[in-house]
C-alpha cells in the first residue's frame, strides 16, 4: 500500500465538471422519455430511465463532493469524507433496484408484444450516445480517486453501452422488422447494470462496515509491529479504512520488561514504521507494560 499517489483533480474544476455532466444528463433524459413514447420502445425508455438515474447519481456525487469537503468539527470529528462512501452506495443500490425493474418490464413486453419505430429509436439512441461519452469524459479522471464518482461514471459507461444496443435494436427493426429484439435489449442492459452494480457495491459497503483496506493484510502489520525492538506483543487490534484513500490502526501495545522509560520512543518508532511500510497515518497505540498487560485479550477486536 505504501507508495501509493493519487493525482487530484483541482476541486472547483472537478465540481464544474460534473454540474454540467448533471446539465446534459437531464436535457437528454427529456428527449428520450418522448423520444420513447412516441417510437413506443421500451428498450429507449430503459435507457431514458437509467439516464436519470446518472443525472441523480451525478447530483447526488456533487453535493457529496462538497460535503466531504467540509472540516471535522464536535459533531463529525472523524470529518464527512464518508459523504461520497454514503452517496456511491445510494447510486449502486438504485441501479440494483432499476435493473430489477428492467428485467420485470421486457418479461411484460414478451408477453404483450407492440410495435416498435426503428428509424425514431436509432436516431434518438445515436444523440444518447454522444451525451453518454462526453459525461463519462468530464467525469473519468475524477472517477480514479474517488469511489463516489466512480459510481457516477459507471451509471454512464453503462448507458453508453445500453444506447449501442438500444441503436442496433433498432436498425435490427428497421432491416428485419425484430420487434423482438427491444425487449431482448432490455434484458442486456437490466443484466449489465446489475453486474455492474454488485460487482462495485462490495467495497462500498466494505467501508461502512468499518472493514480493513482490502490491499492491506492485518496479519502482516501486526507482524511488522511485533518485530520491532523493545514490543513483545499487540493486542485489540482495529484496522479499518475511515474512508476511501484514508485507514486507520488502533491496537494496544505490549512494551518489554525494563524498556518501560524507552515507551514513546518504542510508540514512535512503531508509528514511523507503520507509516512506511503500510501509508498508515492515523494511529493510535495504547501503552501497556509487559508485567501488567492484558490478559487472555484478542489479537483482533
Amino acid at each position: 500500500m505504501a507508495g501509493h499517489h493519487h493525482h487530484h483533480v483541482d476541486p472547483d474544476a472537478g465540481d464544474a465538471r460534473v454540474f454540467w455532466a448533471v446539465i446534459v444528463n437531464l436535457g437528454l433524459t427529456v428527449v428520450q422519455v418522448i423520444g420513447g413514447v412516441l417510437s413506443g420502445s421500451l428498450a429507449m425508455i430503459a435507457d431514458a430511465i437509467h439516464n436519470l438515474s446518472d443525472a441523480m447519481s451525478l447530483i447526488i456525487a456533487f453535493f457529496a463532493r462538497k460535503i466531504s469537503r467540509r472540516p471535522a468539527d464536535s459533531a463529525m470529528t472523524f470529518g464527512y469524507g464518508r459523504a461520497e462512501v454514503v452517496a456511491a452506495l445510494v447510486n449502486y443500490t438504485t441501479l440494483i433496484v432499476i435493473g430489477i425493474y428492467l428485467i420485470y418490464e421486457a418479461i411484460m413486453r414478451f408477453i404483450e408484444p407492440s410495435g416498435v419505430d426503428g428509424w425514431l429509436v436509432v436516431i434518438i439512441a445515436c444523440v444518447a450516445l454522444a451525451v453518454d461519452l462526453a459525461t463519462a469524459l468530464l467525469t473519468y479522471s475524477l472517477s480514479k480517486d474517488s469511489v463516489n464518482i466512480r459510481a457516477a461514471f459507471l451509471h454512464n459507461v453503462s448507458d453508453a453501452l445500453g444506447s449501442v444496443a438500444v441503436i442496433l435494436a433498432g436498425t435490427l427493426i428497421i432491416l428485419y422488422d425484430w420487434h423482438i429484439i427491444d425487449p431482448l435489449v432490455t434484458l442486456m442492459i437490466a443484466g449489465y447494470i446489475l453486474w455492474m452494480s454488485f460487482s462495485e457495491i462490495g467495497g462500498v459497503i466494505r467501508i461502512l462496515m468499518l472493514g480493513s483496506p482490502p490491499a492491506l493484510s492485518a496479519a502482516h502489520v501486526i507482524a511488522a509491529i511485533e518485530a520491532l525492538d523493545g514490543v513483545t506483543g499487540v493486542h485489540h487490534v482495529h484496522l479499518w479504512q475511515m474512508q476511501e484513500h484514508e485507514a486507520a490502526l488502533d491496537a494496544h501495545l505490549v512494551i518489554a520488561t525494563g524498556r518501560w522509560s524507552e515507551a514513546d520512543a518504542i510508540k514512535q518508532a512503531v508509528k514511523t514504521a507503520l507509516h512506511d511500510q503500510f501509508d498508515l497515518a492515523h494511529t493510535t497505540l495504547e501503552l501497556e507494560c509487559a508485567a501488567h498487560a492484558c490478559v487472555g485479550a484478542e489479537l483482533i477486536g
